[in-house]
């Protein structure tokens, strides 16, 4: 029997790890099981040009600047403060000036949400969402067509906290925390949301070890090169931030979205109802599952709270071996 590849559009905002994240994406294609439709691209770890850059860079340095890119949506809301500090200057551990210059046009691009509403319409039922970024761009496309994104296949998370302390605030993860609004719009969205929250990514500790193995596998390539000098960047700024107890090691957090599209039994997960603090002075951008001893009537997603971290990792490093091989 012959199985249909996923149709993916990758909404993100790279980001040290959502290069991790959509390398990998990549390799999958490159192997036959899975297709990226598209990519969207949002204001987050670094401002909306510079990630639509960033995403074009990458699919340059591939060779596969075809796929189409999407500018982000803009969000006059959203807080000042972003995520370079993580992720360099330029959100890819400043090494943007050696690779190759973007062919897309941000000025030309399309508009996210009409990208993937154009999608969702000609496509009902086959494309899934994976989104790594804020939810600004999924929020927009909702507000604009109610009812749309449940002509998604699937709407897959990275985001949330719910038994761990957040990455940004006490409570808050950070793609919710940056506009908790949004995200409460497509959790409102449909009952079958799959969410990757810190619970589980942050136990994804990519080390300076994994990097050299695949620079050991295969001569130094452009892409393993930069695969390398750019885990060398995430893992200074992970020690820090103390956010891997002192660990030469940074966290892949995306790659989990990544991971449930194809290895599903890497993670366990709960049903539940999550909802997500908009008001509170201290804990704006707070997750929420419910835990009462009693019925729960309005569940609205699967919410990944155990992996298997050596076999996520042995499928990580076998697809980018397999991707740098081919390059």
């Amino acid at each position: 029997m012959t199985r249909s590849r996923r149709q993916i559009i990758l909404d993100t905002d790279p980001g040290g790890d959502d290069i991790f994240a959509l390398l990998w994406l990549l390799s999958l294609v490159q192997q036959g099981v899975a297709d990226l439709v598209a990519i969207t691209t949002t204001t987050g770890n670094v401002a909306a040009q510079r990630t639509f850059t960033n995403a074009s860079q990458i699919l340059r340095l591939m060779d596969k600047s075809t796929i189409a890119i999407a500018r982000g949506v803009n969000n006059l809301s959203h807080p000042t403060e972003d995520a370079s500090h993580i992720h360099g200057n330029d959100g890819m551990g400043n090494l943007s000036t050696t690779l190759p210059a973007p062919t897309h046009d941000f000025e030309t691009a399309p508009s996210s949400d009409d990208l993937i509403i154009a999608h969702l319409t000609a496509a009902p039922g086959e494309i899934t969402l994976v989104a790594i970024g804020p939810l600004t761009n999924l929020a927009a496309v909702e507000v604009k067509h109610p009812g749309i994104l449940q002509q998604a296949k699937e709407v897959v998370i990275m985001g949330g906290a719910f038994y761990c302390s957040g990455n940004v605030t006490a409570q808050a993860e950070f793609n919710i925390w940056f506009n908790p609004e949004a995200a409460t719009t497509v959790f409102s969205s449909r009952t079958d949301m799959v969410v990757l929250p810190l619970d589980v990514t942050t136990r994804l500790q990519f080390t300076p070890e994994m990097s050299a193995s695949l620079l050991r596998a295969h001569p130094p390539t452009p892409i393993a090169q930069f695969l390398a000098q750019l885990c060398d960047f995430m893992v200074s700024t992970a020690l820090s931030y103390r956010e891997t107890r002192g660990v030469p090691a940074f966290l892949v957090h995306d790659a989990a979205a990544v991971a449930y599209l194809v290895y599903p039994e890497v993670f366990t997960f709960r049903r539940g109802e999550v909802l997500i603090e908009t008001q509170g002075q201290w804990t704006r951008g707070q997750t929420l599952l419910s835990d009462r001893p009693a019925g729960k009537t309005n569940p609205n997603a699967w919410v990944a709270l155990q992996v298997d971290t050596e076999l996520f990792f042995t499928h990580f490093l076998a697809d980018l071996q397999h991707l740098i091989e081919r390059c």
